[in-house]
């Protein structure tokens, strides 16, 4: 990969990856945003079929990269800052928020530590949210006077509701793990001490389960959102009638009758 600051790695069907900036908290630079869709896009690869995406020494992802969006202002003026966060923006959306929406399998989000700003939105992009005890999670953008992005205005109303949603936006202050896991923002807090040893458990387990099906599951939540009832039973019906022709399913109606574990294939 051509970047160290997003770091890829594959089991035999787990593909994790790793922001790489522990120095800022992982926050993300062009180039980490270009080698995480390019990540994301590897991932595509029928061998996988789960994905957990985390962060390195003790931050999930601290957002943009403050610091470099006041040196260009400083040096280049506000108008060369608006060209470059529109194209910050777009690359964030169309490579890694979709990209992960598109990604016909399970994308977890083992949030280690700090997940503000884009790392929050980053977060709420995946299928489920794993946070360590420690895990701190801020939308941060309202301290900057900077609008929401990475797909959070449209993810955080779905899962908290309007009025939560503009609430933690306007607040702009870190919510506990505890908290987040109240409001629905987390599925599970994990004690920190064993952290990194259970996430991996979790994904690996969605990684052997049946793959297509949790593919064609996630698609049908997703565009539940603009359907009618009849056109989502439509798109069920469609779904249901593919998915028996999968090997997964003779499987697991095999192994439901001999009252035994399947062993899904993704296939």
């Amino acid at each position: 990969m051509a970047s160290e600051t997003i770091k890829l790695s594959r089991g035999e069907s787990l593909a994790v990856i790793t922001l790489n900036r522990p120095e800022a908290r992982n926050a993300l630079t062009p180039d980490m945003i270009s080698a995480l869709g390019e990540a994301i896009q590897s991932c595509q690869n029928q061998e996988v079929r789960a994905v957990l995406i985390t962060g390195a020494d003790g931050a999930f992802c601290s957002g943009a990269d403050v610091k470099d969006l006041l040196s260009r202002q400083e040096q280049e003026g506000d108008k060369a800052v608006s060209s470059h966060l529109r194209g910050l923006a777009d690359e964030l959306h169309q490579r890694v928020i979709l990209g992960i929406r598109r990604l016909e399998k399970p994308v977890v989000a083992a949030v280690n530590g700090v997940a503000a700003g884009a790392g929050f939105s980053l977060a709420l992009a995946c299928d489920l949210r794993l946070a360590s005890s420690n895990a701190r999670f801020l939308m941060a953008y309202a301290n900057i006077g900077v609008t929401a992005d990475g797909g959070s205005t449209y993810m955080l109303p779905r899962l908290v509701g309007m009025s939560k949603a503009m609430e933690i936006y306007t607040a702009s202050q870190p919510m506990s793990a505890e908290y987040a896991h109240e409001l629905g923002l987390v599925n599970q807090v994990i004690p920190t001490a064993n952290f990194e040893r259970h996430s991996l458990e979790i994904a690996t387990r969605l990684a052997q389960g049946p793959t297509i099906a949790y593919g064609q599951v996630k698609a049908l939540f997703d565009r539940s959102w603009d359907s009618t009832l009849e056109s989502q039973l439509d798109a069920e019906t469609d779904a249901i009638s593919q998915i028996a022709l999968t090997n997964d399913f003779q499987e697991g109606i095999k192994a439901f009758t001999q009252k035994r574990q399947p062993w899904f294939q993704g296939s």
